[in-house]
């Protein structure tokens, strides 16, 4: 083993599972992993509740041990080491900041527990705020800063320590919708100015495709794709993967064979298709179906349609209120409508 992990170090891996596996009595919590996790990289834990995804972070982090597998972090193995002894620092979703403590004494905590001097600790934490984005905070409480500005708070104490992985285990959960967005820009670009490996856990596809290098999408403990964002959404290599991230249609047995004139499954993103007229002329390079409009969804700056399509089934096409409004797009409900989409769109899931 040693001769591989020094190889491990070297070969730009920062994490790496093998076999990872945890029971808790029946429940089998995590079945089976293997991956590699770059130097360097953003890489999402995606998956809905019980998954997985929080366990095998746990285990990276040391909280949990696993029951069989092997977890390397730069080479070394460090499945049965208690956290403290793991290069690696969490950020939770509940901040856990001290409310006693300013927010330059927050930042500094790991460095004293660890004996770092008084002028050191000073000089890292206040770069540490720096790097996200809160110079001159240093001598506020927690309780007088927003969500966001606690969370980045969270993030620097994190940072401070300069670990080689850190593990980001839901964190911007608590926070509103438009928080949240400006959060996702903020922490990708910080987890490129200070090149460390993100381990980001969430349910959310969006957040996951937003910020994301690569994306490992988690179901019953076990991982069912690991990609880059387009990869996993615009080929999607099973029926849960192209369910789960984003919307998908898909069309199987006798419906894929009468619309496309093909076997298996098919997964159609629904931006990648177009209402048209029921006359309408589609290309040679394009697939059409008729149908008729069962719903309109109206969301502002987009509509969906859910049309009941003849050969049996429904598809769902999203189209951009450019030039539409709401009782424009609302009238549509009943109308037949032509579906059209390119053939490079169709994406087969599994035979």
């Amino acid at each position: 083993m040693g001769d591989e992990s020094a190889a491990n170090a070297r070969d730009g891996v920062a994490v790496r599972l093998r076999g990872l596996r945890k029971t808790f009595g029946e429940v089998v919590a995590v079945d089976s992993v293997d991956l590699d996790i770059a130097d360097g990289e953003f890489l999402t834990l995606l998956g809905p509740s019980g998954s997985g995804k929080t366990t095998v972070l746990r285990m990276i982090a040391g909280f949990e041990l696993p029951t069989a597998g092997l977890i390397e972090l730069d080479g070394t193995d460090v499945s049965t080491l208690p956290p403290f002894q793991r290069d690696v620092n969490t950020v939770f979703q509940d901040y856990a900041l001290f409310p006693h403590l300013t927010v330059q004494e927050n930042v500094e905590y790991g460095l004293k527990v660890k004996g770092v001097g008084k002028q050191d600790r000073r000089t890292r934490a206040t770069q540490a705020l720096a790097s996200v984005q809160l110079e001159g905070y240093g001598n506020r409480k927690p309780n007088e800063m927003s969500g966001g500005q606690r969370q980045r708070v969270a993030l620097a104490r994190a940072l401070v320590n300069r670990p080689k992985v850190l593990l980001l285990d839901e964190p911007l959960g608590a926070l509103d919708l438009k928080l949240r967005e400006q959060m996702q820009v903020e922490l990708k670009a910080i987890q490129r100015d200070v090149g460390i490996t993100f381990i980001f856990v969430t349910h959310d596809q969006e957040e996951a495709l937003t910020m994301s290098d690569r994306i490992a999408v988690f179901n019953a403990g076990r991982i069912e794709q690991v990609g880059s964002p387009a990869d996993v959404y615009e080929r999607p290599s099973t029926e849960f993967v192209a369910g789960f991230v984003g919307t998908s249609n898909l069309l199987r047995d006798e419906t894929a064979r009468k619309v496309l004139g093909a076997q298996g499954v098919y997964s159609i993103r629904p931006e990648k298709i177009s209402i048209a007229e029921p006359a309408a002329e589609p290309a040679m390079h394009e697939h059409h179906v008729d149908g008729t409009v069962a719903e309109v969804i109206y969301v502002g700056d987009a509509t969906r349609y859910v049309v009941d399509i003849d050969p049996g089934g429904r598809l769902v096409a999203l189209s951009q209120n450019a030039t539409a409004s709401s009782s424009q797009v609302l009238e549509k409900r009943g109308e037949r409508v032509r579906l059209i989409w390119d053939r490079a769109y169709e994406y087969k899931v599994h035979d």
